[in-house]
């Protein structure tokens, strides 16, 4: 099979114009994210030594910490600067596409698609990228996949105190209403879901008991609006902990998943 290209402008974006490296771990809201993310993952993975494709996984925060847990993990990321930067999380690497994997039929007993899906504008490149995850897994194996939630950017640029000037309001009220980002400015080309597309999307890929959380919960933008405009870091803080004792309480509420930042569906293929 023909390897898929990736967009110039996403390859752009994480080869020139941001560290993903640091996106985790130098700001209030990125550190929410990933304990949100890692604890939600904790809950339903196998025990190790499972194997572990992590598609999408960028420069490897997920993968460094997922190796010390014991698993054995396999990152696939297109961006050459990412395989670069996870080589020493001990986890193998490789470049390539979630569209067109190179591992074998049954071969893994976790898939994450963590990155992948908000920069698939096309369904078809979705339904693509999710069907070689279906293709991979063992039957019973889990499938983690993570996408940007619709309204994330409406709460992240009130925020960031500007949403009220003219041409940020039209270019925000294009994402809420088409529900892409075309990548001209600021953040690269994406695809935003509400809950229950991604919900679709997993089951229609043959994945059983999909269910879909709000990885961030309904106070991220607080913190990033804190933070940026104190200039003092939030991490640790008693808003910190705030805000993820909120993220947790709101699980059981579907109508709060359109507050969080990103939403994380987990699905299993069928035994």
């Amino acid at each position: 099979m023909t390897s898929p290209e990736v967009a110039p402008e996403i390859v752009r974006y994480y080869s020139e114009t941001i560290d993903e490296a640091d996106r985790l771990t130098t700001t209030a809201d990125g550190c929410l994210e990933m304990v949100r993310t890692r604890e939600l993952l904790r809950r339903y993975l196998p025990p190790p030594p499972a194997r572990i494709l992590d598609v999408g996984g960028g420069p490897g925060a997920h993968a460094r910490w997922l190796v010390q847990d014991g698993y054995a993990v396999h990152l696939v990321d297109p961006i050459p600067r990412h395989i670069e930067q996870a080589e020493p999380t001990g986890a193998t690497v490789e470049l390539g596409d979630a569209r067109s994997l190179t591992a074998e039929d049954a071969s893994y007993d976790v898939v994450l698609l963590l990155g992948p899906l908000y920069h698939l504008i096309e369904r078809a490149d979705r339904d693509q990228a999710l069907a070689e995850a279906h293709r991979v897994l063992k039957p019973g194996g889990l499938l983690a996949a993570a996408a940007i939630n619709r309204y994330a950017s409406l709460f992240e640029h009130t925020a960031f105190a500007h949403l009220h000037k003219e041409p940020m309001r039209r270019s925000i009220g294009g994402i809420l209403a088409g529900q892409i980002h075309d990548g001209k400015k600021a953040f690269t080309a994406a695809y935003f879901h509400s809950g229950e597309q991604l919900r679709d999307e997993v089951a229609t890929a043959g994945f059983a008991q999909a269910a879909v959380f709000g990885v961030e919960g309904p106070a991220w933008s607080l913190l990033a609006a804190t933070e940026r405009h104190t200039g003092e870091s939030l991490i640790g803080s008693p808003l910190f902990e705030s805000a993820l004792t909120a993220a947790r309480m709101a699980e059981p509420y579907a109508e709060l998943l359109a507050a969080s930042s990103h939403l994380l569906a987990i699905g299993q293929r069928p035994v």
